[in-house]
């Protein structure tokens, strides 16, 4: 099977001006070995988020967040959408967080001394599943808290039409650092193709995240992701959607807030009118009355240019009449 494998996967930005690394056909399984966001410095408790310590953080902006791409889709072509499909994915033993001076929205908060104050690093345990895989087991924080973990794929796309955007804050309807968990094994995530080859890239794996990322920092873990890319000939995304097997979900990277819900609500209305035959009234009224419907806010950190990601859904079974 066709890999990037870790060492090939330290790219910073999302440039239509990279070789590939890799080339596939439509629907080729291949994996992706990824670095954390942090491209591996964060190993013991006593690796503190201090700048002048972190490899790359002596470049503005920082060379964070690495990802490996980009891969050429063979066939792909501007005007199509690609349609990606993650298989599985394998987590590494451990995962990081981090709080510190500076990070985050409490990182210069009197309120919270113990946040910004000084520098803290936890490392996460990912204890086996009863399948013997760390992605269907469990996230210890310590000897109290533990949860199922949830990996997912925190930073994916395509290289946007003109711009090169790095990978720490970059981010558009072509996709980017969404920190999205809907990005996970089992789901289907759609992407405009701007250049021949589409030329996506993969990175900031996550064994878990709460909704917002409110510190900034999610679970971040190292992983293996196995996936496949897929075309739809001769019709373009006008957003990134997300299809799981019982929702449909339309994503929105914008600021200020009500503006990437309002951007998600509208994607969705429009999803509804062109392929379920829904009147705009009748989206319209659905969205504000049918408790099926739903956001959520994936990421809401003020770091970077960073926008908001938000997404609006509805069930499957709604909309099907079952």
């Amino acid at each position: 099977m066709k890999k990037i494998t870790r060492d090939q996967a330290r790219m910073f930005a999302f440039d239509w001006r990279d070789e590939p690394r890799l080339r596939v056909a439509a629907g080729e399984e291949f994996e992706v070995e990824t670095w954390d966001a942090g491209s591996g410095y964060f190993r013991t408790e006593a690796d503190l988020a201090i700048p002048s310590k972190r490899p790359g953080f002596d470049r503005n902006p920082p060379l964070a967040n690495p990802v490996g791409g980009p891969v050429f889709v063979e066939g792909a072509e501007p005007g199509d959408t690609l349609v990606v499909d993650i298989l599985s994915m394998e987590l590494e033993a451990t995962s990081w967080t981090a709080a510190g001076p500076g990070r985050g929205p409490l990182g210069n908060s009197t309120r919270w001394p113990g946040l910004s104050g000084g520098y803290t690093t936890r490392i996460l345990r990912h204890e086996p599943g009863p399948d013997g895989s760390r992605g269907k087991g469990t996230v210890r924080l310590n000897d109290r808290f533990a949860w199922p973990a949830k990996p997912f794929v925190g930073t994916l796309g395509v290289a946007p039409e003109r711009e090169v955007l790095t990978t720490l804050d970059g981010q558009g309807l072509w996709g980017g650092n969404l920190d999205i968990d809907l990005a996970c094994p089992g789901n289907r995530i759609f992407l405009p193709v701007y250049h021949p080859g589409a030329l996506f890239y993969l990175g900031d794996t996550h064994a878990s995240q709460g909704d917002t990322e409110f510190s900034g920092t999610a679970a971040e873990s190292q992983a293996c992701v196995r996936l496949s890319l897929n075309l739809i000939k001769g019709w373009k995304t006008p957003g990134i959607r997300i299809e799981t097997p019982d929702r449909i979900v339309a994503v929105r990277v914008d600021r200020p807030l009500e503006a990437a819900v309002q951007g998600a609500t509208e994607d969705l209305m429009a999803w509804l009118e062109s392929e379920y035959s829904v009147g705009q009234a009748d989206a319209y009224f659905l969205v504000s009355t049918c408790p099926d419907f739903v956001v959520r806010i994936h990421q809401m950190c003020r770091i970077g240019k960073l926008s908001y990601v938000t997404s609006a859904s509805l069930s499957r079974a709604l909309l099907l009449g079952r």
